[in-house]
């Protein structure tokens, strides 16, 4: 493998959105935290509230992993806004792939890298900032927004087509738990 092709695989591909990572997948990577990104991988870009699927998402994660969000986006208002309803602290304005910001979060966390998960819906910012730390990296397909119809994703649709170009698979693992 390339260091490109290193840098741009993630360590799980989830076929659907963050919702179908459960507790027992979690569990199974012996993860302690998730870092997730915010638009459209918790939420639609165009949406500024928390689904209740999404509420009961987290309840349901947080009872055994902590979660930090952090985002590239700027706007305070809104970024805080999904983040108090669903009492998860934040960072906004990460420049993914920069580190920092998830770094910070690391250490707001309390964990080390390897047990906490980068999840999110880009491979060029999400996945690359997460195994540049050495994180776990989680690649969910983006949350659209319900009454929207399915959208194409153009950007993540060639960072995927790239990516495969340098030899990463991009290709869902599994759509739900492998039982040994």
């Amino acid at each position: 493998m390339t260091a490109w092709t290193n840098l741009l695989q993630p360590d799980l591909i989830l076929d659907g959105s963050v919702l179908n990572l459960t507790p027992d997948i979690i569990k199974q990577h012996e993860l302690k935290g998730l870092v997730l990104d915010v638009d459209d991988t918790i939420v639609p870009v165009t949406v500024s509230a928390a689904s209740p699927e999404l509420q009961q998402w987290v309840e349901k994660i947080r009872k055994d992993t902590s979660l930090y969000l952090v985002s590239n986006n700027l706007s305070e208002s809104r970024i805080s806004s999904i983040a108090n309803s669903l009492d998860i602290p934040y960072h906004l304005g990460a420049a993914k792939p920069s580190r920092r910001k998830i770094r910070s979060a690391l250490q707001s966390m309390n964990l080390p890298a390897h047990q906490v998960a980068m999840v999110g819906d880009r491979l060029f910012t999400d996945v690359i900032a997460g195994n540049r730390l050495g994180m776990f990296t989680i690649l969910v397909e983006p949350i659209v927004h319900g009454d929207m119809a399915l959208r194409s994703h153009p950007i993540r649709n060639f960072e995927v087509w790239i990516s495969e170009i340098l030899g990463a698979s991009i290709r869902p693992k599994y759509t739900k738990i492998h039982k040994d």
